[in-house]
């Protein structure tokens, strides 16, 4: 400790010492039991902040596979046993971070209810359908949590979160934002929205199958569009009398 430290406020002095043990926690090529070290030193802290440091040991992957399992393990359980005072840390953490997501939401959903979780996965969706990503995979991620584990439920800013992913620029999130509407209950917005996706993919193939089979789960019909729609029909979809999609067998 130099000289500054020891007259410093005790603030920043937490705030460097904080500093200092995210590195020791995050690097991927020291003995692993340094990091479990610190894992049980801020485990032991339980502070905001030393929980939200802790969070950061999702975000990266050691070499050793087991290793690395298990120590995402320990902190998953450590936050858990935090509860209420780990919840924050752990929103802050969905915000902020691309990598590890699935284990932040995991350890989120053993301290709150599920609807509480999935107002959290909406409000990141929701945020990242109004903006240019590179990379994709923390909205895919997102869209299989609200698939997963949204269980027909609506949550406020779910639907506009997800149609507006409709026109996101990868086919994989544009396909996960169609399953995900398809299991969110019909609504004559999703209904419209997934029939101009439809006609803007028309020739992806890729797209062109998940809407029609989205539009099939949810016993809607093409209504304003049926005779574009019966062009852009493929095994095993096709119309009933009353315009709605079907599937054969």
């Amino acid at each position: 400790m130099g000289l500054f430290d020891l007259f410093a406020p005790k603030d920043e002095r937490d705030k460097a010492q904080l500093k200092k043990l995210a590195r020791k926690l995050t690097e991927k090529y020291g003995p692993p039991e340094n990091r479990q070290k610190v894992i049980d030193q801020l485990g032991a802290m339980g502070t905001p902040d030393a929980l939200r440091t802790l969070c950061v040991r999702f975000t990266v992957r050691v070499d050793q596979s087991i290793t690395d399992a298990d120590e995402k393990e320990t902190v998953r359980r450590l936050l858990v046993g935090a509860g209420q005072a780990a919840v924050e840390p752990l929103r802050e953490f969905v915000r902020a971070q691309d990598e590890g997501l699935s284990w932040g939401l995991r350890a989120l959903a053993e301290i709150l209810p599920s609807e509480r979780v999935l107002e959290v996965v909406v409000d990141e969706l929701s945020r990242l359908s109004r903006e240019y990503t590179r990379d994709p995979e923390k909205k895919l991620v997102l869209l299989t949590w609200v698939r997963e584990h949204g269980g027909g439920a609506s949550v406020p800013r779910m639907e506009e979160a997800l149609v507006g992913l409709l026109e996101d620029f990868s086919d994989d999130v544009r396909i996960g934002a169609t399953r995900a509407l398809s299991g969110t209950g019909r609504s004559e917005r999703t209904r419209e929205a997934l029939l101009e996706l439809l006609l803007r993919d028309r020739d992806n193939a890729r797209v062109r199958g998940e809407v029609l089979g989205a539009l099939a789960d949810l016993g809607a019909d093409v209504k304003g569009h049926r005779p574009t729609v019966e062009t852009l029909l493929v095994e095993p979809f096709f119309l009933d009398r009353e315009g709605r999609v079907k599937r054969r067998g």
